[in-house]
């Protein structure tokens, strides 16, 4: 399938202070399907809402999308404490939507993290717009502590992989290190369902609050090119040091 792309102008970057971004992104959302979008995830897209994108930077190249091969993952020792200390939780995948008790928590969540920032006032159908997406088949993983609602692990499930797409929990519960138990519990269920991979976005080594994606080994990485050609996903173990460009 033929999709046109079109290219966002350029804006201050997110991540880096004093860059700019712009984005390649899919004219054609309405031809998205769960396997045309499992293809693009290959090829370092990734999806905001029903919109689907990747980095496009004139003079930056930080972006490296990642991914954890399911077959090989093995949990580390500080994983695997995270584990034990979260079993606990009571855990049940069900069809997205949004519900009253999982917006509150999202709310929570971005006012802790982003304290007057836009996120932190999203209304509900903006939240839902910002999870969802109409042509994908999404799932919300959550995680409760007695009753209570304690974490969402918002996931795009495809033909041969998972997407993880945002998680958000309780802030007060920061040490029980709720999103790395959420991509535990994300690789764990693509195991069960047969699936390749686990797409966690994008990682850029200068941003510290990515660090976490790169702590999942081995992991593979697909380093954008000066030309954004012959690109291709590179295997990283452990024993190996992660830097970018190299």
């Amino acid at each position: 399938m033929r999709l046109n792309l079109g290219l966002t102008p350029k804006h201050p970057c997110n991540y880096l202070p004093g860059r700019e971004s712009r984005s390649l992104v899919v004219v054609d959302e309405e031809l998205l399907t769960p396997d045309s979008y499992d293809g693009l995830l290959q090829q370092g897209y990734r999806r905001s809402g029903d919109h689907v994108y990747r980095p496009w930077c004139t003079s930056c190249r930080a972006c490296n999308a990642v991914r954890i091969p399911v077959k090989l993952f093995a949990p580390d020792r500080s994983q695997r404490r995270c584990h034990h200390k979260n079993k606990d939780l009571r855990l049940e995948w069900r069809p997205a939507g949004l519900t009253d008790e999982q917006y509150r928590l999202y709310l929570e969540y971005q006012q802790d993290r982003h304290p007057g920032g836009a996120m932190a006032r999203s209304s509900r159908e903006e939240t839902r717009e910002f999870l969802l997406a109409g042509w994908n088949q999404v799932q919300f993983l959550e995680m409760r502590l007695e009753e209570e609602l304690v974490a969402v692990a918002c996931t795009d499930i495809m033909p041969r992989s998972l997407s993880a797409v945002y998680t958000f929990f309780r802030p007060d519960l920061a040490r029980r290190s709720l999103g790395t138990f959420a991509i535990l519990e994300q690789i764990a269920f693509a195991a069960r369902e047969g699936k390749d991979w686990l797409y966690l976005g994008y990682w850029i080594s200068e941003c510290r609050k990515m660090s976490y994606k790169s702590r999942f080994w081995p992991h593979e990485l697909r380093r954008p090119r000066d030309d954004f050609c012959d690109e291709s996903w590179e295997l990283v173990e452990k024993s190996r040091p992660l830097s970018h460009g190299s």
